[in-house]
């Protein structure tokens, strides 16, 4: 069953609603506050046109076999929808009538090549994240839509340096050009950052732990004033709090640990732009910090994979086994 749950931070109550899917899901995005799609396993999407009050479930014809880790949906009606998978596992799908039809926009090009996330600055351009192959981390470009897509050149990768697909946030956009994606395995940790939209790149490491292939960076977020929070840790020591958060204040350029970290693991970070709050969420719980991410406080100890955030709206967050949770904001002057 799908589970939606209603969350106010402030007043920390949930009200709890089902609807129809058994996917673990990994993949949200939330359009507007009645508008959001999430994506999982068994080749499953959601989506509600009502904030929630009814959801959408289906699949995708002929991708019953596929893992739809990322999401990114532009209104009720128009959507993408990206597998990660080694080789022609991972592909992109686009409907433009709600999910009526699916078109498949591109597959894999490399045999051991694997998609991580996908991101859109809007409806035409975009960029796809894909593990290292040859020697370098692998990004593509759309400008049509996603009917199209060009790789780009990127710095060299280390040896056993890859990327997550834990929740379609390794990989971030901001403004007219700017591109973050967060690194993971030994040695990784690494934030790469570009100002033109993926022609050339700068590198920076993190103190994000990297001593272990399952270790490092599993999601980015940034302000609007430069600040930003990288989180994640050991996914396979979930309540491990070690080295799983780092901070800047300069768009990437430097990092450094927090005076406080969530308590684990996180598999994703978004901020809402407009109360200045960060909030985290992961497979032990979900914080949320009002201090540019030095302090952070627990407000549920379930588990979330992702989440969407409406800058003074509302949020979603999924998880395993169908689960939904919606966060709604109190409105001013409550």
């Amino acid at each position: 069953m799908v589970h939606l749950l209603l969350f106010v931070i402030l007043a920390q109550t949930w009200n709890v609603e089902t609807s129809g899917a058994t996917a673990s899901l990994r993949g949200v995005s939330a359009v507007s506050e009645r508008v959001v799609w999430a994506s999982g396993t068994e080749g499953t999407v959601i989506r509600t046109v009502n904030g929630g009050a009814t959801w959408i479930a289906s699949k995708v014809p002929g991708a019953e076999s596929l893992d739809f880790r990322g999401v990114r949906a532009f209104s009720s009606t128009v959507a993408l929808l990206m597998s990660s998978g080694e080789g022609g596992k991972s592909v992109v799908y686009k409907t433009t009538d709600g999910g009526g039809a699916w078109k498949l926009l591109l597959r894999n090009p490399d045999d051991k090549g694997f998609f991580d996330g996908i991101a859109f600055w809007n409806v035409r351009n975009g960029l796809i994240l894909g593990d290292p192959v040859n020697g370098s981390f692998v990004i593509l470009k759309t400008a049509d839509g996603g009917n199209t897509w060009t790789r780009q050149k990127l710095p060299p990768s280390i040896d056993g340096e890859g990327a997550f697909a834990a929740s379609n946030s390794s990989l971030v956009l901001s403004g007219r050009g700017e591109v973050w994606f967060g690194t993971g395995g030994k040695g990784g940790a690494r934030v790469f950052h570009s100002t033109d939209g993926g022609a050339s790149w700068t590198v920076t490491s993190t103190p994000i732990r990297n001593d272990a292939p399952g270790s490092g960076i599993f999601s980015l977020a940034f302000g609007r004033d430069g600040g930003g929070v990288a989180v994640g840790g050991d996914y396979t020591n979930p309540k491990d709090a070690i080295r799983n958060i780092a901070i800047t204040g300069d768009r990437g350029a430097d990092w450094s640990p927090p005076h406080g970290s969530p308590r684990g693991y996180r598999s994703a970070v978004a901020i809402d732009s407009k109360r200045k709050t960060w909030i985290v969420v992961g497979p032990s719980g979900s914080e949320v910090s009002s201090d540019s991410g030095a302090t952070w406080r627990q407000f549920d100890s379930d588990s979330y994979n992702s989440l969407s955030l409406l800058p003074g709206k509302a949020g979603w967050a999924v998880g395993a086994r169908g689960r939904v949770a919606k966060l709604s904001w109190p409105h001013p002057g409550r």
